[in-house]
């Protein structure tokens, strides 16, 4: 099976496998032939690795449109203008999430949209540290009851036993609580 590697959108030829290299992430099994379109040295890599032919072709250039921008000259500026402030804000937004604090921008749609969005998440992971510490008080005196409680059963069982020692009654080393308890309510009243 022979596959094209290409970031074609259109002109396919049916009898043909393609494949995105954007999404490449190893070679295909059962592949006797590839051709990438483009400059894509991982695919190019992976597949002569594992001993498959590879033909690369260069991808045609993209022509870039010049346009006479006469009367429009001013809209076009304004335009490219508002770009860059757009730009300059999400780029700001990105720098501040770098260094860990970020700021509302002024202006642009995008980065203000980013910075809600940005924002809401560090909202909630708030609300979710807060949860997790909530959690590990209640865990530690959840602890700290079980303990008082472990060590005041264990005065009581050392009690029960002293009270059928003084008796000569016998029990296990290890008998329960309960089963001291009953031990102690058979004892001959005195």
């Amino acid at each position: 099976m022979e596959l094209i590697y290409s970031t074609q959108s259109s002109g396919f030829d049916p009898d043909k496998r393609y494949r995105n290299p954007e999404h490449f992430d190893r070679p295909e099994a059962g592949v006797t032939g590839v051709v990438v379109v483009g400059e894509w040295p991982k695919v190019v890599e992976a597949y002569e690795n594992i001993g498959v032919e590879v033909t690369a072709i260069e991808a045609e250039s993209r022509q870039v449109l010049v346009v006479d921008a006469g009367d429009n000259k001013a809209e076009l500026e304004e335009l490219i203008g508002k770009l860059r402030i757009e730009s300059d804000m999400v780029r700001a937004v990105i720098d501040g999430l770098d260094a860990g604090e970020i700021e509302k921008p002024e202006a642009g749609e995008l980065a203000i949209r980013l910075f809600q969005a940005l924002d809401g998440i560090r909202l909630q992971m708030v609300d979710l540290a807060g949860a997790r510490d909530d959690l590990a008080t209640e865990n530690e005196t959840l602890r700290n009851e079980l303990a008082e409680l472990k060590a005041g059963e264990g005065v009581e069982v050392e009690a029960l036993k002293a009270t059928l020692d003084v008796a000569g009654v016998s029990y296990r080393a290890n008998a329960s609580k309960e089963s001291l308890e009953k031990l102690v309510a058979d004892l001959p009243r005195a």
